[in-house]
């Protein structure tokens, strides 16, 4: 999806841009270094990527020291691939490492030590051991080997969530490829969306769709229907389609690292009047924080225009957190701000040029069962809201009607 003929999103660019932001908010921070076990962090200050099988391992690692080039530790023979194709880091910051898969070898056996050891003795090389270390996500034993080498250990989260607010241009290109990909998975549900196939069924080509348009991971595909629909139970599940189903997906999925995080709402057949009450009323509280999405509003005028949870049955909004929501996106699935009534009312956060919103709204109908779920993907821009979600949703959408 990239031409010499044509200028799309330019690797070179987005590669320096993370870089350049990720030296910038640990320049702005007081820590001296940043030691990250977050693949996508990795992935933004690294421009490294050894699949998803790796992820839930915590064997990856990166340093980034202020001042300093980033040190990347892979699994086995990919740190000499690296060292083969990865020429925008420097081949001697590339090693090979690993820390014990999540305990399958025990700390007993010293490779925390030993990486502890090895890390302490690159912050003392680039002059920062006396400073705070940021780590975004640990293991126990890693924080204890590394306290014991006497550094201090800090939250580095936040200021990667810092240096990932606002995208690029090359960024914003690859997002909305990302979502043109649903655009088209939503037109086949669309048409396969008849009484007699299963939601699992449906999961299940979508996800071969997306793989087959480049997808580099199915995240995760919301399939909910029926007397499923209320309350949202977050999972897809093997139950059969029937005819006058209400019926909503959420797809996530990752293009080149960066995610979507998109929901649409059918119906199957037909509609009542309480499933078209129910979609308007959830297009309206959406359309209200779309119109919000621009530079200098505050998290908490967008979480204003959202119902308060006794309004559609819920007893208090930690219980319905995620249905009127909305999170940046990008290489995470929820990225800073977070709005929600939950936590954008008491500590606001102002909306920034180059922000990438999804915006997430609920409405359950007065028939007990059926819901309405509508996300958007909004650009805050400084002309206003752009949405890059394009699969029509202005009006509740009756798939294959009778």
């Amino acid at each position: 999806m990239n031409v010499d003929w044509e200028e799309r999103w330019n690797v070179d660019r987005l590669r320096t841009y993370r870089a350049d932001r990720s030296r910038a908010a640990l320049a702005a921070s007081n820590l001296g270094a940043l030691l990250l076990f977050d693949f996508n962090n990795i992935r933004y200050v690294t421009s490294t990527h050894i699949g998803e099988w790796a992820r839930d391992k915590m064997t990856r690692y990166a340093l980034l020291t202020r001042g300093g080039t980033p040190h990347i530790w892979d699994f086995g023979s990919a740190a000499k691939h690296h060292r083969l194709n990865c020429p925008w880091l420097a081949q001697e910051n590339i090693h090979a490492g690993m820390v014990g898969l999540r305990g399958a070898v025990a700390p007993d056996a010293g490779l925390f030590r030993a990486a502890a050891r090895e890390i302490r003795d690159l912050l003392k090389a680039e002059g920062v051991h006396d400073m705070p270390l940021g780590v975004d996500i640990a293991e126990p034993p890693m924080l204890a080997a590394l306290e014991a080498e006497g550094i201090t250990v800090v939250d580095g989260q936040q200021v990667m969530l810092d240096a990932r607010e606002v995208k690029s241009i090359d960024e914003i290109i690859l997002l909305n490829t990302a979502c043109a990909m649903v655009d088209g998975a939503y037109q086949r549900i669309a048409e396969q969306l008849k009484p007699g196939v299963r939601e699992n069924e449906l999961v299940a080509d979508v996800t071969k769709f997306l793989f087959d348009l480049g997808s580099e991971h199915v995240d995760n595909i919301n399939a909910v229907s029926g007397e499923r629909c209320s309350p949202h139970p977050h999972v897809f599940s093997d139950r059969i389609i029937r005819p006058g189903d209400q019926a909503f997906f959420d797809i996530i999925h990752t293009f080149l690292g960066y995610k979507t995080c998109y929901y649409r709402t059918f119906n199957v057949g037909s509609a009542s009047d309480a499933q078209r009450d129910a979609y308007k009323q959830a297009r309206e509280w959406i359309d209200a924080s779309i119109e919000l999405m621009k530079p200098g509003v505050t998290t908490d005028q967008v979480a204003k225009v959202w119902p308060k949870a006794e309004a559609f049955g819920f007893s208090s909004e930690m219980e319905c957190f995620g249905l009127q929501f909305g999170h940046s996106v990008g290489l995470f699935l929820h990225e800073r701000p977070i709005i929600s009534r939950l936590n954008s009312l008491d500590h606001p956060v102002e909306l920034k040029e180059g922000m990438v919103i999804a915006l997430e709204t609920y409405c359950p109908a007065k028939d007990g069962y059926s819901a309405a779920r509508i996300e958007e993907e909004v650009v805050v821009t400084a002309e206003g809201p752009v949405v890059i979600t394009k699969f029509p949703s202005d009006e509740l959408f009756v798939a294959n009607a009778y």
